[in-house]
Formats: C-alpha cells, structure tokens, sequence
C-alpha cells in the first residue's frame, strides 16, 4: 500500500551507538514499531572498532522482515508483514571517527531535517506508544520539549528508582541541578529549540545530557508524562557511567559553565542554589579524593568550597575537565 508522506510531521529519531552489536539492532526495532507513522530513523556509529559488526547485527534481525530499498526508504520484504502498513520509515546509517557521545549526537542534529527531534541511546528501548503520545502533548500543548518516566533494567532485573530521581512538569530548571533527570532517551523537542540553544558541547565526555539539560531548562519549560515508556538497560560492563571516577566532577564543570555563560541572568535566588549546589558536589568530591589519598586533586574542590567569587571561578569551568 502506497502511503502520501506530503504535508505528514515526520520526527527524527537520531540513535547514537558504539561498540554495542548485541544491542543495537533491538534499539531500532523498537523506533520500528512505534504507532507514530512517519519516523526517519538516523544511526551514527562513533566509532565502533568493527563497524561491520553494528551492520551485520542490523541486516540479521531485519532481512527477514524489512528490505532496504532506494532513498533509504524501510519496505516490508513480506507481504503478511503488518508493520509497515501506513507508515513511513527512512533509514541512515552514518559512520564518523570516534569522538564522544556529544558529537555523535551533534552529527546527528546536523543531518536532521524534522520539525522534531528525538535520541535513543542504543541499549534504550522504547515502548511502541512513546513517540504517539509525546507527539500528542506538543501538538496541544504550549510545550515545546516533552520527557518520559522510565523503567529501570539492571542485568536484566528490574531496579526501583530513588526519590531523588522523582521527575517534574513545567519550570524544572531548580530539580536538574543535583542529577540528571531527564533521560536523553525519553525527550522530545523541536528543532527550534536546539538552534535557540546550541548543541551539545563535546567538551563534556560524560554529563553531557546534564549540562544540556542546564540549558534546556533555563529557557523552556517541559512536560513530563508520567508513564514508562522508555527502558533503560543498565549493569552491562560497556556503560560509560562505568569508565570514568567521580562522575559529579563533570557536573562541577557544567554547573561553572552555566554560571559562566548566564551570570548576569540569573537573579539572586537562583546564584544562591546554584552555588549551594557547587558547594555540596565540591565538598562530596574533596572528601572523595582525599580518601584516595589524591591530595593534590582535592585541593581544587577544597578552594571551590571556600571560593568567594564564583562569577570569576567561573571562567576556568574547563580545568575540571582536564
């Protein structure tokens, strides 16, 4: 069945993958099988020491179901198939030199050409309604950006979230400050909202969700739909939450970025917790490295606790990087 995709919405779906044959195929399978009828589905692998191990797991979950034909253009390769009826899916797949999840991402905005952007990291799933049911808020709602509850796998079992990871509709810029509560994974946004608010900064090798979050927030409100409709797959030894030491220096960071870059925005009440926020992560840190017997590195979170200018701090938002 021929189906018109003239004047339809189309929504880019940009999933970002790396070294992750065993999950990847899974994360597009479930983009596949959204209601949402009109879907251009974009992968960019970072890098994968094997590329050729991404396709192959792609084209061996999909050669029975689906062919690839001209203009990247998904068809049902089975008459009986029902999944594709009514809908439209294109299908890129695009290979860069590593260079971070940020710029993977990044290379993926540059590609899109929708109205509206979603991420999928590639060991996420989606619920079949996800797409439908954000589609449905930002058509009808003065919201631009929309999010999602999730549910918790770790190795395969479920894992309750905390209280701290309770999750809010309308100005949340206040509860993005001590953790990231939004996952790349469950948002929807415009395209307008990225060319207001810039891409994601590749400085960031991890928390790069966080600080853009820091950013999103500040200037738009967002709605939050309190249903599970992403899965995140956790416990696996390939996470990048797993590579790195003392995660909250990379929040540190973005947090002197954010200070940095809207100081004379910010009104007083909002410096206050702000700075109050740098001062709990600096001295979680301090202590951390002390511990470790890392003099020298906590001595940097010490002067952060005790700084008296944080619009000055500020300016050196890289050195926590390095």
């Amino acid at each position: 069945m021929k189906v018109n995709c003239e004047n339809k919405e189309f929504v880019d779906v940009i999933i970002t993958t790396c070294n992750r044959p065993q999950f990847i195929s899974e994360a597009i399978e479930t983009v596949i099988n959204q209601t949402y009828n009109f879907l251009k589905i974009i992968v960019v692998d970072d890098g994968s020491i094997s590329a050729s191990d991404n396709c192959t797991a792609i084209k061996k979950n999909f050669q029975k179901k689906y062919i690839f034909l001209q203009a990247n253009r998904l068809f049902s390769a089975d008459e009986t198939n029902k999944i594709l009826k009514n809908k439209i899916i294109y299908f890129y797949y695009i290979y860069q030199k590593n260079s971070g999840i940020s710029q993977a991402r990044n290379t993926g905005i540059k590609l899109s050409k929708s109205e509206y952007i979603a991420f999928l990291d590639d060991d996420d799933l989606w619920h079949k309604n996800k797409i439908a049911r954000q589609m449905e808020i930002l058509k009808n709602t003065r919201y631009e950006v929309c999010y999602t509850n999730e549910k918790w796998l770790k190795n395969g079992r479920h894992l309750n979230q905390c209280k701290k990871h309770k999750k809010y509709s309308g100005d949340i810029f206040a509860y993005t400050l001590p953790l990231c509560i939004i996952s790349a994974s469950s948002i929807l946004l415009k395209k307008s909202v990225i060319n207001k608010i810039g891409i994601f900064d590749s400085n960031f090798i991890v928390c790069e969700d966080y600080e853009y979050w820091l950013r999103l927030t500040f200037n738009y409100a967002v709605y939050f739909i309190d249903e599970q409709l992403i899965i995140k797959r956790g416990g696996h030894n390939c996470q990048l939450s797993k590579r790195y030491f003392a995660m909250d220096r990379f929040r540190l960071a973005a947090l002197l970025k954010f200070l940095n870059m809207h100081w004379n925005l910010l009104t007083d009440e909002l410096k206050k917790i702000i700075v109050a926020e740098l001062q709990k992560k600096s001295k979680i840190l301090y202590m951390g490295y002390l511990k470790r017997g890392k003099i020298n590195e906590s001595e940097i979170y010490r002067k952060i606790c005790e700084c008296q200018d944080y619009c000055d701090l500020s300016k050196n938002w890289r050195d926590i990087l390095q």
